[in-house]
């Protein structure tokens, strides 16, 4: 008896084994070594699941460059706007339980919140704050609420100065300020914070046991974290600050692991149970997955995508014919994705902590050929590769042609006093320029931890560098009347804001 229970399990095991691909099954982890190396990527961890069980859970690399710590299925990342799924499905869970509708709007909970017009103040839903369509551009406003020091209800009041490049619900443009507001209404209607409702409805339920519905500090205490690091502007691995995020936590401030991310998977994939539990109703995942505006609709030329759309909290896409809903995330040393394919019964999730890489989305795609049956293989992190090491090259030349400049008007001095000073955003608040070691220091007033530097070039342009290198090197000027400064030009990295900032002479 004991031999035909063994040779059962083994038949299984070997038709499970072989329902997995060709590269699940014999490439996997050469293609992600040679892939780290290539991007230096310190770190990575990936969990797939299929067919309601985990098909691989594990990590490559290590955590810590100083400590050399390895990477593991509990090493924990920043998920960053992985997230935004998070918020949305427990404001859906909340539309269920018919303690809102998503079609309520802002002012019902928060008369005095306003939009840059009226009309918009009047209109806007919690649905639209899921669904970043108030007219902003993508990313508008993150300089001023990243990392900063202003509280939740202080970034509510500033979305007010947003002025939008596009009509109310008419474009798509990426707004983390948006589902702060959207997570803000959770509070009103629950008798919890954002950060509890999350745990007791989600994390605790699904035994995501590891991760943590807020960010600020927890890196500090955590035993098994990820260190940050980025490539960025140095081709170089460099450690960085760890982002501190609170005053926006419903957009992007879990911290999880593979571990866990595999109970989310499964929830996902098997209409709202875990371990045979019915966590959430799956109307509300439904829900959650919805297209309500569009993010593309015209064919790729390097993917077999056709149509894009977002939800809440999570894109959607077709991919070699099969519906996939996914979503990234971004923090400074650190990026990742997580998706799923229902009709395949898959589940991917990708964490690094170098954030100057595209790698961690070749896998996923080429984790979605294999399972998708692609019949022409492509590598996907070659694929993907030019780009990157073309944009390297023509970032360092940049910088490097910045440097010489600046090293050749060392003995052409410009009168520093006349520009030092305090400057004005309307958005922002305020920066003072302070003369030191023969350039200009910046200090920042929202951002306490960051300073920026004034080095002259000559042609009326400065180097504008920041003592944390993720916010990048640029060129930038002064705009002047009579010969005296009148504003500064402010801009900072594409991940943080797309738009330069003007701050005017005080």
């Amino acid at each position: 008896m004991k031999k035909i229970v063994q040779f059962v399990l083994c038949f299984f095991l070997l038709n499970s084994l072989k329902a997995q691909p060709a590269f699940v099954k014999d490439s996997l982890h050469s293609f992600i070594q040679k892939g780290m190396k290539k991007w230096q990527i310190p770190g990575l961890a990936l969990v797939v699941v299929n067919d309601g069980k985990v098909v691989t859970k594990e990590g490559f690399g290590v955590r810590n460059l100083e400590t050399r710590e390895k990477v593991d299925a509990h090493t924990l990342f920043y998920i960053a706007s992985n997230t935004k799924l998070f918020t949305g499905t427990a404001l859906a869970n909340l539309a269920f339980e018919k303690k809102l509708s998503l079609n309520d709007k802002i002012i019902q909970y928060y008369p005095w919140f306003q939009l840059y017009d009226k009309t918009s103040t009047s209109l806007v839903t919690i649905k639209d704050m899921l669904t970043h369509r108030i007219g902003t551009k993508t990313f508008q406003g993150d300089l001023t609420f990243w990392n900063s020091k202003l509280h939740r209800e202080e970034i509510m009041k500033k979305m007010q100065l947003l002025k939008p490049s596009q009509g109310f619900r008419e474009a798509y443009g990426y707004c983390n300020s948006c589902y702060l507001v959207a997570g803000m209404v959770i509070p009103k209607v629950a008798g919890q914070t954002w950060e509890q409702y999350i745990e007791e409805k989600l994390l605790f339920p699904l035994g995501m046991d590891e991760s943590k519905a807020i960010s600020n500090g927890n890196w500090k205490t955590a035993k098994n974290m990820a260190a940050p690091y980025t490539t960025a502007y140095t081709d170089t691995l460099r450690r960085v600050p760890f982002d501190q995020w609170d005053n926006l936590g419903p957009a992007a401030s879990i911290l999880s692991n593979v571990d866990d991310l595999s109970h989310w998977l499964l929830f996902q994939l098997d209409s709202g149970k875990y371990e045979n539990r019915q966590i959430l109703p799956w109307s509300v995942l439904q829900q959650t997955r919805d297209v309500q505006i569009s993010t593309g609709s015209r064919k790729s030329a390097a993917l077999p995508v056709h149509f894009r759309g977002y939800g809440l909290g999570l894109s959607a896409a077709d991919y070699n014919g099969y519906q996939v809903y996914w979503h990234t995330g971004g923090a400074a040393g650190m990026v990742s994705n997580v998706c799923f394919v229902p009709e395949l019964d898959l589940g991917i999730a990708v964490l690094t902590n170098n954030d100057n890489q595209n790698f961690f989305e070749a896998l996923r795609y080429q984790l979605l050929d294999a399972y998708t049956g692609l019949t022409t293989y492509v590598n996907r992190s070659e694929q993907f590769w030019p780009g990157q090491d073309e944009g390297m090259k023509t970032q360092l030349a940049e910088i490097a042609a910045f440097k010489a400049r600046v090293k050749n008007y060392k003995d052409h001095p410009v009168d520093l006093n006349k520009f030092k000073g305090k400057y004005v955003n309307k958005l922002y608040g305020g920066i003072e320029l302070s003369v030191v070691n023969g350039g200009l220091d910046i200090q920042f007033s929202q951002h306490p931890d960051l300073e920026g530097r004034l080095e002259y070039m000559g042609n009326d342009e400065w180097m504008l560098s920041y003592n944390n290198i993720e916010y990048g090197i640029y060129a930038t000027r002064f705009d002047l009347k009579k010969g005296k400064p009148k504003s500064l030009r402010i801009k900072v990295n594409d991940i943080i804001e797309y738009d330069e900032y003007i701050f005017e002479k005080d």
